[in-house]
């Protein structure tokens, strides 16, 4: 019956044990496949978006319209990757999954990539996501904070191909 004996599993990033669709916030990092700059470029700490930045960036703000049981915090699309706070609150859903964190990423980055791919653009997302579950306030405004302060520091960034100091 398991054909496979768990030889091909790739072990989950999500912390374990926790409910990902129970009320919390979470800081989300998204990246493009092999960190490609697909989203845009960074020019003087300010981002100028692609044609698939710009959609991935209106169906960001779009999740809320789908997803009636969240709000969204500080977002920012980079151009390899994207950073964003997703807060779920309390939801009387008959699937508890259907409206968890993983869903919700999923179906954003389905969603990118179906209107790229309909408007000819040679894209796609790595096959996961980091996520962070935001604990206190202080952490709230800390991360909202190095959101909001990407564009900036892109020359340090981590994601950054052409940073040779920084650590991946």
């Amino acid at each position: 019956m398991d054909k496979f004996q768990n030889k091909y599993r790739i072990p989950s990033t999500r912390l374990q044990h926790w409910d990902y669709g129970q009320p919390a916030a979470y800081f989300v990092t998204i990246c493009t496949k092999g960190r490609e700059n697909h989203l845009g470029d960074v020019v003087n700490g300010k981002m100028n978006l692609s044609g698939v930045g710009i959609i991935a960036d209106i169906l960001w703000h779009e999740i809320k319209n789908h997803t009636p049981n969240i709000d969204l915090g500080e977002f920012v699309v980079m151009p390899n990757h994207v950073h964003g706070i997703i807060i779920i609150h309390n939801s009387d859903n008959i699937s508890p999954k259907s409206k968890s964190l993983p869903t919700i990423i999923r179906s954003y980055k389905s969603a990118v990539s179906k209107h790229a791919h309909r408007l000819g653009f040679n894209f796609a997302w790595q096959l996961h996501f980091y996520d962070h579950i935001i604990r206190n306030e202080q952490s709230f405004q800390t991360i909202s904070e190095y959101i909001m302060n990407n564009p900036l520091k892109w020359n340090e960034n981590k994601f950054n191909p052409t940073n040779k100091t920084a650590e991946e």
